[in-house]
């Protein structure tokens, strides 16, 4: 038997659930508290199944009604991004692009690959999002995401990966800490000072938590900024040590009285990728965006 589904009793049930209450979902869905019960029960009477349990406290999903839920919220933001497509193209706007980056990538690279894309592109909006490795690659591979850029190679089934560029992290001290008469380090022994870290939205700052957390240590922010400009600044007065890409450092290094220390650390050294799922069908403007990332990659090579 075909089961047809009314996109209202999806989301009152999508706002049932987030309430856990008849009364609030019913509110947030504009529907009276007896329409909404209506609409649930004559729901789960078509599906054959109960969805909530009800209690004086309120009501709880099923095991049927979170599969339910789970499914519904897919289909509606599904529908958020038909809306939002549908809207940018009637304004005129006749594409759009996502794309996932890690921290390295994202500050160090994108922002002149894409003033180059946008400016060939001007019916094309790019959305830019910042994110650790391996969630990129899960953006990309559940079509959140078109384009990522990752140091995570796998992970994704149908994913596609083109190297890129490599990105080696340093610690990066004053030069008057004690730390700063090194060459090199191991990241284990730069834990007893305190750190200037990456705000908490940057893919950084979870990658050394979680490096720290495998060698059962605490990481010590004593502060944490949004940039690697106000990161080394800080680092520059001495507020404490940080890691951030070898690659911006140097740009801060021949101003401020900074030491680049290189980390023993197998992970400080990554090669990105980018990433896609089924280059072939992508549209065409996206495919341009890889292939200008592509070339970009390639002046890399052809410095070293």
């Amino acid at each position: 038997m075909a089961m047809h589904f009314d996109l209202t009793d999806m989301q009152l049930m999508v706002n049932v659930a987030g309430a856990q209450s008849m009364t609030k979902g019913a509110e947030r869905s504009f529907l009276s508290l007896p329409a909404a019960s209506n609409r649930v029960k004559n729901l789960e009477n078509h599906l054959g199944t109960a969805l909530f349990y009800r209690n004086s406290q309120g009501v709880t999903l099923t095991p049927s009604g979170e599969a339910f839920v789970r499914h519904a919220r897919v289909v509606l933001r599904q529908l958020e991004h038909l809306r939002g497509d549908i809207q940018e193209y009637a304004s005129g706007v006749k594409g759009r692009v996502r794309v996932y980056a890690n921290t390295t990538a994202m500050n160090e690279f994108m922002p002149a690959i894409l003033a180059n894309y946008l400016a060939a592109h001007p019916d094309v909006n790019v959305e830019l999002r910042e994110r650790l490795s391996y969630l990129v690659v899960k953006a990309v591979a559940d079509g959140t995401a078109d384009v990522g850029i990752t140091a995570q190679v796998g992970g994704g089934e149908s994913i596609e990966f083109l190297p890129y560029r490599t990105d080696r992290l340093a610690l990066i001290t004053h030069q008057d800490h004690p730390l700063a008469a090194n060459a090199t380090v191991d990241f284990d022994e730069t834990l007893v000072y305190d750190y200037v870290g990456l705000s908490e939205a940057s893919a950084i700052h979870a990658f050394l938590l979680q490096a720290a957390d495998d060698l059962g240590r605490v990481l010590r922010f004593r502060v944490e900024v949004s940039n690697f400009e106000a990161a080394c600044r800080m680092i520059a007065a001495q507020v404490g040590i940080g890691v951030i890409p070898e690659s911006a450092a140097r740009r801060y290094v021949k101003d401020l009285p900074l030491k680049i220390i290189t980390l023993n650390d197998a992970w400080a050294l990554r090669r990105l990728h980018i990433c896609v799922k089924q280059f072939d069908k992508l549209p065409v403007f996206a495919k341009e965006l890889v292939s200008l990332l592509v070339k970009d990659g390639a002046t890399e090579k052809g410095s070293e």
